[in-house]
């Protein structure tokens, strides 16, 4: 599995977020996306994703042509979760559509999360962090070949980033993983960086 950009440019309003961008993610390895806030990593994940279009340039998954979604686990903090669900819920509907990484069932993810106590529970009860949680194992736990994520840690304290971190070495094997982040103990494990300034210009 490869993600191949090819001379990718994307702007927002009239200004170039980033521009001539050619580079090839491959299956098993993993990279950083790393650049001040503001910068253009969080449209640049999207766009590798398909889920923004570039203005220039293809994104091509290699052997695939369609449906590239199955592919996919992606976790964001602005990424949306239904909030009307409870826990249980919400893993019951997001693995109407992704497969199960290992045949983790509920009571496993549950108790991975720590959440016991909340999987009646609205999600419109949960903390900041606890959504964040649940973001995360939805993407690891999700049995894709690419795993996307995005300032994986906000909203974790301190326990919450070593949890992050545990998931990192239990189900980032063999996966093409791609991180943004300015925080360097979210992608401190990723063996290649772009710098997203590098293709300002």
């Amino acid at each position: 599995m490869k993600i191949i950009a090819t001379d990718i440019h994307k702007k927002f309003r009239q200004e170039w977020v980033f521009k001539s961008l050619n580079y090839t993610f491959e299956s098993g390895k993993s990279y950083a996306i790393v650049g001040q806030n503001g910068a253009g990593k969080s449209t640049l994940l999207k766009t590798l994703a398909q889920y923004a279009l570039p203005n220039k340039g293809t994104v091509e998954f290699e052997g695939h042509t369609t449906d590239v979604n199955k592919l996919i686990s992606f976790a964001a903090p602005y990424s949306e979760l239904i909030e009307e669900f409870t826990l249980t819920e919400v893993l019951n509907f997001h693995f109407q559509f992704k497969n199960r990484i290992a045949n983790l069932n509920n009571k496993d993810l549950i108790a991975l999360l720590d959440m016991e106590s909340s999987k009646n529970k609205e999600l419109k009860y949960f903390s900041s962090g606890m959504k964040q949680r649940v973001k995360l194992v939805l993407a690891f736990c999700s049995n894709t070949s690419i795993l996307l994520l995005d300032e994986p840690t906000a909203n974790l304290d301190e326990q919450g980033i070593n949890w992050y971190k545990e998931l990192v070495n239990k189900f980032s094997n063999n996966r093409l993983v791609i991180v943004c982040s300015n925080q360097s103990h979210e992608y401190e494990f990723c063996k290649h960086q772009i710098q997203i300034a590098d293709y300002k210009n």
